[in-house]
């Protein structure tokens, strides 16, 4: 394989670090595309055909379409163990694995992960092994064996370590983090991701180095070392902000007034709320908005001030009628009841309280 090849494949097979929900829509395929392409295919060589179908695959795969990949997958899969092209062989079986990561079956994935590692093994390929391990070590985490996850993780650390391979190394003290915090070792924890976050920072990795800050923020938060969590969270919304990435901006906002509540600092709590509802107005994410107006709320109940905490209840009972979202909705209702009655407007209280009884069709044209 060419050093542009290998670029490639390293790109496709990168390890795994998952970071939350995807964003991606699928395509669904056009449904005659068999009857359009398989002609084409069969008349071409194996191995020109085998590209094609991992070409198909990939662009599968990109748009989460994860079963057709497999699919496409497979079939070149069965060519190059025809031609017998190990090299590629390893290379397909590996992609077959992350597909059916992404589709979160993780026992089919360590399958293809084990069967691409002895391959690799075979040819003496150092970096892939790294790779092939890696992705085994996160899909025993999601599985929760973090024993055998921190195991697979190790090997690929020293495998990077060994072949200079920077950007494995910080997949796996990231990983190895991540499995020590599952099992509750926060100290390996910690050391692990200050020391992935040392070589993101080497990189000049951005993206990656407001990733390892998170991770790092809330393991200090579930340490109860709030200061450290606000020190951690304040460099990632940095970050956030410097490469305009609203969705990590969103989230770490509410780390930071999370963090900022817990140690009783509840206006510097309401400030970063406040900056969250503004980017989720922006960017019309209701779901955000309703969350981020019933923290504000209870908040604002912290520090006494009940008629800012009914105002945003009041703002989130809104939302959760226009978002038909009943469960929210009675949410906001009890909520508005509670903060009435402790503020002393009973009438206010008990009329909330009926309308909890009430269908919201009843009562949104009188709002």
């Amino acid at each position: 394989m060419d050093s542009q090849g290998y670029r490639i494949y390293q790109e496709e097979n990168k390890m795994c670090i998952p970071n939350g929900e995807r964003t991606t829509i699928a395509h669904p395929l056009p449904e005659d595309w068999q009857g359009k392409e398989k002609e084409t295919l069969e008349k071409q060589p194996k191995c020109a055909k085998a590209v094609q179908l991992v070409a198909q695959a990939t662009d599968c795969h990109q748009n989460q379409q994860f079963n057709a990949a497999i699919k496409f997958f497979q079939q070149a899969l069965t060519i190059y163990r025809e031609i017998k092209y190990r090299s590629e062989e390893g290379v397909v079986l590996g992609k077959i694995g992350n597909a059916f990561y992404g589709l979160g079956d993780y026992v089919k994935a360590i399958n293809y992960y084990l069967q691409w590692l002895d391959v690799v093994r075979e040819l003496k390929d150092l970096r892939a092994e790294g790779l092939a391990l890696g992705n085994l070590g996160n899909a025993y985490r999601h599985l929760e064996d973090n024993v055998r996850a921190i195991e697979y993780q190790q090997q690929s650390l020293a495998i990077a370590k060994a072949v200079n391979d920077t950007r494995g190394e910080v997949a796996a003290l990231n990983n190895l983090g991540l499995a020590f915090k599952a099992l509750g070792n926060y100290e390996k924890t910690v050391e692990h991701l200050q020391r992935s976050l040392l070589l993101m920072q080497k990189l000049e990795d951005r993206q990656g180095e407001a990733q390892v800050l998170r991770n790092l923020g809330n393991v200090f938060y579930a340490l109860g070392n709030y200061a450290q969590a606000i020190a951690a969270y304040q460099q990632r919304l940095a970050i956030a902000q410097d490469i305009q990435d609203g969705r990590g901006e969103l989230q770490v906002l509410r780390n930071l007034a999370s963090a900022c509540y817990a140690v009783g600092d509840y206006s510097r709590a309401i400030e970063y709320y406040q900056m969250r509802l503004e980017i989720a107005r922006q960017i019309e994410d209701h779901r955000v908005e309703e969350q981020t107006l019933g923290n504000l709320g209870v908040t604002y109940e912290a520090v006494g001030n009940f008629a800012k905490a009914v105002e945003c209840y009041e703002q989130r009972l809104t939302v959760a009628i226009f978002m038909q979202d009943s469960r929210v909705e009675q949410q906001s209702l009890g909520s508005l009841k509670v903060a009435c009655y402790a503020m002393g407007d009973y009438g206010r209280a008990f009329k909330y309280q009926e309308m909890r009884n009430s269908p919201s069709q009843n009562f949104i044209g009188n709002r």
